[in-house]
């Protein structure tokens, strides 16, 4: 006799829970894109897709963790330029998330791009914010969280 695996629930034992947060029409400063709670989380990825297109004023992007007890904000990577970037442009981090030299990477439109860091990085309850250093005029972006929780309850949800 076969068993049939849901594909949500296969999907989700491979890659762990997925959220989704769209940012609106972006704008300089920061935006809260997830909230964690309850406990430790386990990040595995993070991916950005363009859903409007970019205007053409210079503004970089970058993420940023929050904690809410202990603990100061940190970059979970550095910066970069996201100007005239077009629909389905696609962000990810390269390198351990949190590290030294971690960057967030723009791939090509319609292109394949990595997902995952190698290893994921240990959160607390906090914010996973997004950055803009100027108003890009126009844009927005959809962020996917990909994660498992460490604490029994701990949650990831968009902020």
């Amino acid at each position: 006799m076969s068993v049939s695996n849901p594909n949500k629930a296969f999907a989700q034992g491979i890659i762990g829970n997925v959220v989704n947060k769209a940012t609106g029409t972006l704008a300089n400063g920061t935006t809260n894109l997830f909230t964690i709670a309850g406990g430790r989380i386990l990040i595995l990825g993070l991916l950005g897709r363009v859903t409007t297109a970019v205007g053409a004023t210079t503004s970089n992007a970058k993420l940023v963790y929050n904690p809410t007890a202990a603990g100061t904000s940190f970059d979970l990577c550095t910066a970069v330029d996201i100007a005239s970037d077009a629909v389905e442009q696609t962000y990810y981090i390269a390198g351990n998330v949190g590290t030294p030299g971690a960057l967030i990477v723009a791939g090509t439109v319609g292109q394949g791009n990595p997902v995952f860091a190698t290893g994921g990085y240990s959160l607390q309850s906090g914010v996973i914010e997004q950055n803009l250093s100027a108003d890009p005029v126009g844009g927005a972006i959809t962020w996917s969280a990909f994660w498992v929780p460490i604490d029994d309850g701990a949650t990831l949800v968009a902020a």
